[in-house]
């Protein structure tokens, strides 16, 4: 994994949840729009910006800290 995936991981802000979405471009970005609309986040910029994934290669991810 990258430098910027490792800090991901060394969460300092103690034991938060965090959801990772990794799939297709189209996959992620609707995900990220339905937890909008259902209220899960109250704002989309709650996750991290599209990226793509270290180990599936073709695949997009986020992650969403809570």
């Amino acid at each position: 994994m990258s430098t910027e995936f490792n800090e991901l991981l060394q969460n300092p802000h103690g034991d938060n949840l965090q959801i990772w979405i990794v799939g297709s471009r189209e996959q992620v970005i609707h995900t990220i729009n339905e937890f909008h609309v259902k209220r899960v986040v109250a704002d989309r910029s709650q996750f991290s910006p599209l990226i793509p994934a270290p180990l599936a290669p073709g695949k997009y991810m986020t992650l969403l800290m809570r």
